[in-house]
C-alpha cells in the first residue's frame, strides 16, 4: 500500500463489503470505521494537549505514558517503553496496599505468551482473604483491573491460591431470600457477573482520615470509610442485623453497627465475629478513586 491513499482504500473495502454482504453490513462497518477515527482522534488530540502543557525538562515519553488512553495507543502500536511485565508489576504495585488489608499478597507465576486465549499472565495470591470468599472475589476483581489498565494486551488472567464459596452458597449471595416469583441468586455454580466499575469525585469521598461516608451509585449505597494510608468501601449494611451503616460509630479501625452493635474490622476486609462486611474493587490512583459495583449488590436491597 506504499504511495497510496489510506481514506480511499478504506472506502473501496467498504463498497465491497456492501456489495458482498449487504447494506446492514456495510452500515456497521461504517459505524465501526466512526469509532476507530473517533478513538484515534482523541487519542492525537490528548497527545497534542499534554505535550504542550508538559513541564519544562519533562521526559515525552512519560508524560504520555501516564494518560491511559495515549499508552494504549502506544502498547498497541509497541511503542511502550515498558514492557508487558514491568507494567504488569507497575498494576501490582498499585494494588498491593489494598491487598494487605486482605491478609494477602500477590506475584507473578508466569506469563504465557503463546496460550490459545491470548497472553495469559498466572498470579499466585498468598493469604486467605481472611477465609471469605467474597473477599477474594474482590480481590480478584482489582487485580484485574489494575492489570487492565496497565497492560491491556493480557487478555486472561488465572489467580492460584484463594479461597472458594462453600458448595452449598452461591458467590457473593448477599441479598435475602426474594418474593416467591421474583428471580432470585445465580445457581452456585454460576460465576459471578464482573462488576462496574465507576469514578467518584471528591464531594462523594471521605475529607479526612477516620471518617466515613455513604455514595449513592446506581441505586447501590456504598459505605466508604477512609484510614491513615487507603480508603475502604464497603456495601452499606450489617451482615448480621440487615441495618445500614452510614450512623455506625467508628472506633480506631472499628466500626460498630449502630443497631446491633456488631464491631468490624475495617482494614481487615471488614471480618466481624460471625459476620463479615462485603468488601467492594477500590483503586486509588493518581488522585482518583475507582469502585466497582457487583451485578448483585443492589438486588434485594
Amino acid at each position: 500500500m506504499a504511495g497510496a491513499d489510506p481514506g480511499a482504500h478504506i472506502g473501496e473495502l467498504l463498497d465491497r463489503l456492501g456489495r458482498e454482504a449487504g447494506p446492514r453490513a456495510r452500515e456497521t462497518a461504517d459505524e465501526l470505521v466512526r469509532s476507530v477515527v473517533e478513538f484515534y482522534g482523541e487519542g492525537l488530540a490528548r497527545t497534542v494537549r499534554l505535550l504542550r502543557s508538559a513541564p519544562a525538562g519533562s521526559d515525552p515519553l512519560a508524560v504520555l505514558t501516564a494518560d491511559e488512553l495515549v499508552g494504549d495507543l502506544l502498547i498497541l502500536h509497541d511503542l511502550h517503553p515498558d514492557d508487558t511485565m514491568t507494567r504488569v508489576g507497575q498494576a501490582l504495585d498499585k494494588v498491593r496496599p489494598y491487598l494487605g488489608s486482605h491478609a494477602g499478597d500477590v506475584e507473578v507465576a508466569g506469563l504465557d505468551t503463546d496460550a490459545a486465549e491470548g497472553p495469559t499472565l498466572r498470579l499466585r495470591l498468598r493469604g486467605s482473604c481472611d477465609g471469605c470468599p467474597s473477599s477474594t472475589q474482590t480481590v480478584r476483581w482489582t487485580i484485574e483491573e489494575a492489570v487492565a489498565r496497565l497492560a491491556p494486551e493480557i487478555a486472561h488472567i488465572e489467580v492460584e491460591g484463594v479461597a472458594e464459596a462453600p458448595a452449598e452458597q452461591p458467590l457473593l449471595q448477599i441479598q435475602p431470600r426474594p418474593p416467591d416469583g421474583t428471580p432470585g441468586p445465580p445457581p452456585p455454580s454460576a460465576a459471578p457477573e464482573p462488576p462496574h466499575w465507576h469514578t467518584l469525585a471528591a464531594p462523594a469521598l471521605p475529607a479526612h482520615d477516620r471518617t466515613t461516608r455513604v455514595a449513592d451509585i446506581d441505586g447501590n449505597a456504598l459505605l466508604l470509610v477512609r484510614l491513615p494510608g487507603n480508603l475502604y468501601a464497603y456495601r452499606d449494611r450489617c451482615p448480621g442485623c440487615g441495618a445500614d451503616l452510614r450512623t455506625a460509630p467508628l472506633d480506631g479501625e472499628f466500626l460498630s453497627c449502630s443497631a446491633c452493635a456488631a464491631r468490624f474490622d475495617v482494614r481487615h476486609a471488614g471480618r466481624g465475629e460471625g459476620a463479615h462486611l462485603e468488601p467492594l474493587p477500590l483503586l486509588e490512583e493518581d488522585g482518583a478513586v475507582r469502585v466497582a459495583v457487583p451485578e448483585l449488590l443492589g438486588a434485594g436491597s
